[in-house]
């Protein structure tokens, strides 16, 4: 046992010599005496520094002790020199190498003729001039998440400021434990009964609005994960993965999950690809006008003339638009 404490495995000149031996050494066949002869220079330099010696192994120890050499650590050690040098040397494979999807200007102009031929391609501020696959990528996930929020969030607004409610309670009392015990039943009707949607948030109760934001943080901490995408065979959208492709949820955590949050009862499982494409083409376009509307809608509750919307009679909104968490 006091071997074992002596000499962890593998020991300081092993882990030492790792580092000195070239990468070169490592990636040829002879890489084992270049490595021993590292171990040799290491242990050389340790004892003329005046460390005491090493107490020789117990027999014991050599019959328990893994064979170092012919280990997996080498191989490890090898892949990972390997990428460092592709790093340095900028030969390194970050996922668009072999990605079929839009990495350049030209991507996009063609994109933007396919979503809409009479604008165009049209970027005033030239975002994708010069830009690197991993921001177009990231620009193109970000605007595809957003005009899905912006569907749902347009879809909602109208739904509100309808009256257009649940029938049962979104707060009650719980008698299990003294802190829930004492809650307000509040009813959805109580919610919409405050006014504008934005009066609504306001008078959401803070637990509500914190369950709000964690269960939001949960859905993009998902759907960013690398683990859960390349779980369905994809990759991240900034190494050349699909824009817009969110994971499954199935099979990756403890409690079963029976539905997705993409598509959750299977409608495009069955599409052919050029279907597919053409629907994404439709949901961006969609997206985008979405974001215009609800923009509009938030807009006109403040009072500001928007055509089309400040003479449908939407109820106003006193409050802070870009503080809803301070209420």
């Amino acid at each position: 046992e006091g071997a074992i404490r002596h000499r962890p495995f593998p020991n300081t000149q092993h882990m030492l010599a790792m580092l000195v031996t070239p990468s070169a050494a490592f990636r040829s066949p002879g890489a084992i005496p270049h490595h021993a002869a590292a171990v040799r220079r290491v242990s050389s330099v340790m004892q003329e520094d005046d460390a005491p010696a090493p107490a020789p192994m117990p027999a014991a120890k050599k019959s328990m002790e893994m064979d170092y050499e012919s280990s997996g650590f080498i191989k490890l050690s090898e892949a990972a020199r390997t990428k460092l040098d592709q790093f340095s040397e900028g030969t390194l494979d970050n996922g668009w190498a072999t990605s079929t999807e839009i990495s350049d200007k030209a991507g996009m102009i063609a994109l933007a003729e396919k979503l809409n031929p009479t604008i165009g391609f049209w970027d005033p501020l030239g975002i994708v001039d010069d830009a690197s696959p991993e921001t177009i990528g990231w620009f193109r996930h970000a605007e595809i998440k957003h005009g899905r929020v912006a569907m749902a969030g347009f879809v909602g607004y109208c739904v509100h400021s309808n009256g257009i409610t649940f029938p049962w309670n979104i707060q009650a009392p719980l008698p299990w434990t003294s802190i829930t015990s004492d809650l307000p039943a509040i009813a959805f009707k109580d919610i919409t009964a405050a006014g504008s949607p934005g009066d609504m948030w306001d008078a959401l109760p803070t637990a509500a609005k914190l369950q709000i934001i964690l269960v939001v943080g949960f859905l993009e901490m998902h759907g960013e994960n690398s683990l859960a995408l390349e779980a369905d065979g994809q990759k991240h959208y900034v190494r050349g993965g699909k824009p817009g492709y969110y994971p499954s949820f199935k099979g990756r955590y403890p409690h079963p999950v029976p539905l997705d949050l993409w598509d959750p009862f299977g409608f495009t499982k069955n599409m052919s690809p050029e279907r597919k494409e053409k629907a994404l083409l439709a949901e961006v376009n969609n997206g985008r006008l979405a974001m215009i509307g609800l923009f509009g809608l938030i807009s006109a509750s403040k009072g500001l003339i928007v055509p089309g919307l400040d003479t449908l009679g939407i109820a106003p909104y006193a409050g802070e638009v870009m503080a809803p968490f301070t209420a």
